[in-house]
């Protein structure tokens, strides 16, 4: 059986290479921006890549955003992926102060480009870092761990200029650096796992991520 995957279309975000890596990993995954579809799938994805205001509108037009929430009240599996992960806090300093979604307590902020004298840091971070698993850290996120499988300090694959900063770190599963800044690069709690990487460019470790979301899904269905 291929558990049935809703990925959120808003008009923003890799669709077509998170869609793939669902299928890779035995999910019937569908894009879609319909609500009811959102809500009564096994499970869901949450990509993004752009501004965070932008998506917020468009989330918001679209009644996404309270479809979102409507599904995350049911405690299924939710993947949410780069900008995903931040549209769930409560404000970006992008563009100015933006509302997002609230899911999760805490901000979005830039990285710095650097001191004013001294090298310069290249905004966005963009490559392979090491996602270093927080000793210790959450249990019980979906059925089978997210990082299931993956090194402590797996190298996944980046690409962003802003950063969440979590008012608690109960949920902190992953930290990563960036020119001498260390900033928390997933999250994990419920049923809810969410990454500022991109799995679906991880390569092989990328998909067991996927994988292991697929897992989750059966179990629990």
């Amino acid at each position: 059986m291929r558990p049935a995957v809703a990925i959120v279309d808003y008009g923003m975000g890799n669709l077509f290479s998170v869609r793939e890596a669902c299928l890779r990993a035995g999910l019937d995954a569908e894009i879609t921006n319909d609500p009811i579809q959102c809500r009564e799938a096994a499970g869901l994805v949450l990509p993004g890549v752009g501004a965070f205001g932008e998506a917020m509108t468009r989330l918001g037009r679209a009644g996404l955003d309270r479809a979102i929430h409507d599904y995350l009240a049911l405690d299924r599996p939710f993947l949410a992926v780069c900008l995903g992960l931040q549209l769930l806090f409560e404000r970006s300093e992008e563009f100015g102060a933006t509302s997002g979604l609230g899911v999760l307590s805490g901000r979005v902020t830039r990285f710095p480009t650097g001191p004013a004298s001294g090298p310069r840091w290249k905004v966005p971070a963009i490559g392979w870092l090491p996602a270093q698993q927080v000793p210790g850290g959450p249990r019980g996120a979906w059925t089978v761990p997210p990082l299931d499988g993956l090194a402590p300090d797996e190298s996944l694959y980046f690409v962003h200029s802003y950063y969440v900063i979590p008012d608690a770190d109960e949920a902190v599963l992953t930290r990563t650096s960036y020119a001498g800044l260390e900033y928390v690069s997933s999250l994990t709690w419920g049923q809810v796992f969410a990454c500022q990487f991109h799995p679906e460019r991880s390569g092989p470790a990328g998909l067991r991520i996927y994988r292991n979301f697929a897992d989750s899904i059966r179990s629990v269905s």
